[in-house]
């Protein structure tokens, strides 16, 4: 289970990291596996909807079961599913790199992460970083 603990040491890294980094100010969405929003962050200065786009990564992460980075490839490869997936879960399914799925010790899907705010390798490094902070693990879908 992805406890509200880990939820937002996983917000408060990725910021860190983004301010470390020097990114643009991020919006951080943390779902739990039934993709209930478990804790959110976004940074003064986030242009609008970046919530909904960060939530967006992360949902569309739970709902196909996989990384947004593989989101992206899929949708490069193979845009009629993609489309079609994305209308299927009402819109909420951004496909590029930020939305990573969160493992437990098991391999098992826990929750997932999504990030917006940056270019999408830098929203998705913030993600890495804010799982990294926890003892479980990310799955981009490289």
């Amino acid at each position: 289970m992805l406890t509200l603990a880990d939820a937002q040491t996983i917000v408060a890294h990725a910021v860190a990291h983004a301010r470390e980094k020097k990114f643009q100010p991020l919006a951080v969405a943390v779902l739990d596996a039934r993709g209930v929003l478990k804790a959110f962050g976004a940074e003064d200065g986030t242009s609008l909807k970046r919530a909904e786009i960060a939530t967006g990564k992360a949902f569309g992460a739970l709902s196909l079961g996989m990384g947004s980075r593989a989101i992206a490839k899929a949708a490069a490869d193979r845009p009629a599913f993609v489309a079609a997936v994305t209308h299927a879960v009402g819109g909420s399914l951004i496909p590029v790199p930020g939305g990573v799925l969160i493992r437990d010790g098991q391999g098992g899907i826990i929750g997932a992460v999504g990030i917006s705010g940056d270019n999408s390798d830098n929203d998705e490094a913030a993600a890495l970083a804010g799982v990294a902070a926890t003892t479980l693990k990310a799955d981009p879908g490289a």
